[in-house]
């Protein structure tokens, strides 16, 4: 990978001020990472690895990454492997401050409840220290009451369950969003792109774009583009009143449209919509609606506190007893041993 840069292009030690003007910045930025039992390693590596790309095609430091937790020590991730923290509140007590606080969160962040992390992150902001949140770190932030009046984003499992939490959370459903004081991201992948979006800020966009191919991520994805692929995508459709059928399905989970409207709005009949669905898809055309609705009944269950009776309204059925019936055939348990599993 050659680190030449574009004579256009300012130099690696100039960042652009406020007001647009190059300024010559030496310094090295800060990124702390609080992790979160549970996290994902993919997650967090994807926001490690560009900082430390970055320094090495720069030449010299420009990020240093720390790693915290609320009781510090070896924190591993999911998959086993891990990071040394220093515990959060000593850090605050030696008045250190890293310039960003990144929180990383994996799992079921709706359930996870920390009293002395929610102190900590109050006590970052109250110092001015810029927050955020990779995957589920995001919704922890929203918890703590550290998202209000700012655009974020979240993994998308998280997204209704969080939405239904708090209303009036001015959630996005975008692969990362950067809100003044506020950094958050999808988890995964969508770190790198994030922390892109970062070094082309402080450092220009040929760099950014250096760390992005250094990684074999050729194009960096804007902030707004979709966490999930097409529905055309997910479920191999190649037929467009099939694409069309299933993206309206999609949209209408708790208000379900009958086989008519279906087809009215796909502009064909029942009896051909109901064929193509057995033909394509070897179902039903509303056995495959029915279990699209129990897919996020599912997804509901595990990642939110909400009654079965409010998971079935969401999902478009009339009451909890016919919902457990259905999820029940379909799941082999009933709802509550589901959400048992999960916690």
């Amino acid at each position: 990978m050659s680190n030449v840069q574009n004579p256009l292009s300012p130099p690696m030690a100039s960042v652009m001020s406020k007001g647009g003007n190059l300024q010559d910045n030496t310094s090295t930025m800060s990124i702390g990472f609080i992790l979160i039992p549970g996290y994902a390693l993919m997650s967090l590596a994807s926001a490690v690895e560009p900082l430390r790309a970055a320094n090495h095609l720069a030449g010299r430091t420009l990020y240093r990454s720390a790693f915290y937790s609320i009781e510090g020590g070896f924190l591993p991730s999911t998959c086993g492997g891990g990071f040394e923290t220093e515990p959060l509140a000593s850090v605050l007590a030696k008045g250190e401050k890293p310039d960003i606080a990144l929180v990383v969160a994996g799992g079921n962040p709706m359930f996870h409840e920390d009293a002395a992390l929610e102190r900590c992150l109050r006590a970052l902001q109250i110092r001015g220290i810029s927050l955020g949140g990779i995957s589920g770190g995001a919704a922890i932030l929203a918890k703590a009451g550290l998202m209000t009046g700012r655009r974020f984003t979240v993994h998308w499992a998280h997204i209704d369950p969080l939405t239904q939490f708090m209303p009036d959370l001015l959630i996005e459903r975008a692969v990362y969003v950067i809100d003044r004081d506020r950094y958050t991201c999808a988890g995964g992948v969508a770190a790198l792109d994030m922390m892109c979006a970062l070094l082309a800020r402080e450092n220009g966009i040929d760099l950014a774009r250096q760390v992005s191919d250094w990684f074999i991520h050729p194009r960096l994805r804007a902030a707004e583009e979709p966490q999930q692929s097409p529905v055309a995508h997910r479920f191999n459709l190649h037929h467009p009143v099939l694409e069309a059928a299933v993206e309206l399905m999609t949209s209408h989970i708790a208000d379900p449209l009958s086989p008519v409207q279906l087809a009215t709005l796909c502009g064909c009949s029942v009896r051909q919509l109901q064929r193509l669905f057995v033909a394509h898809l070897g179902s039903p055309l509303m056995g495959f609606y029915r279990n699209l609705r129990l897919d996020k009944a599912d997804e509901l269950l595990q990642q939110s506190t909400l009654s079965v009776l409010d998971v079935a309204l969401l999902t478009g059925f009339a009451n909890a007893a016919h919902f457990t019936r259905s999820f029940s055939t379909k799941y082999q348990m009933s709802p509550a041993r589901r959400r048992h599993q999960s916690v």
